[in-house]
């Protein structure tokens, strides 16, 4: 397997900044445990530019770092929001990022319409489903009440947050094609 070069590192720790960031966009809904928050956003955005390995990579340190540092929507850390209500959301981020990644790798010229949907299929379907499913687990509730309150009231901002994330990292690498390179970088092997 290949070592990461510091370019890919530097990636890295700039998308954790960014993610972190989004976090601060944390609105508390009073009929759900699940805030919005932008870093469904950010996992997008990794996915699409940073591929599939490195997309992965990415958010599994986030994930780590989210271990020791308050990195996760609210400024809020620690083991115990990974194993409560809203921590499948969270551990399934890097799965995400590495199914868009993958999504969008199939194509060397993908368009909007190909992230839109790597977008839905990674960042929404896959987060749901882990997020909805530890919901249930920790709280006790059924499948169908934790998916309407932990996926349902979200459906339409998400799918917003896949349009302009597509829209977005189309964008991007269209102005910086490195940033494409640096992804390919980290598909090859020794």
């Amino acid at each position: 397997m290949q070592k990461l070069n510091l370019r890919q590192m530097m990636v890295i720790a700039l998308f954790i900044a960014l993610l972190t960031a989004l976090g601060y966009v944390n609105i508390p809904l009073p009929f759900s445990p699940v805030p919005l928050t932008g870093q469904t956003f950010g996992v997008m955005l990794a996915g699409m530019l940073l591929g599939s390995r490195l997309g992965f990579i990415t958010l599994l340190v986030f994930d780590l770092t989210g271990l020791v540092f308050p990195v996760f929507a609210g400024a809020a850390g620690g083991i115990g929001k990974l194993l409560g209500p809203t921590g499948g959301y969270i551990l399934s981020w890097p799965l995400a990022a590495a199914v868009i990644g993958l999504l969008v790798e199939r194509e060397q010229h993908p368009d909007w319409i190909r992230f839109f949907l790597a977008n839905i299929l990674g960042g929404v379907l896959i987060v749901y489903s882990l997020g909805v499913l530890q919901l249930s687990l920790v709280t006790g509730m059924g499948l169908i009440p934790a998916f309407i309150s932990g996926a349902l009231p979200f459906i339409p901002g998400d799918l917003i947050k896949c349009a302009v994330a597509a829209a977005v990292g189309l964008r991007l690498r269209q102005a910086y094609p490195a940033i494409t390179t640096l992804a390919s970088q980290s598909q090859t092997r020794n």
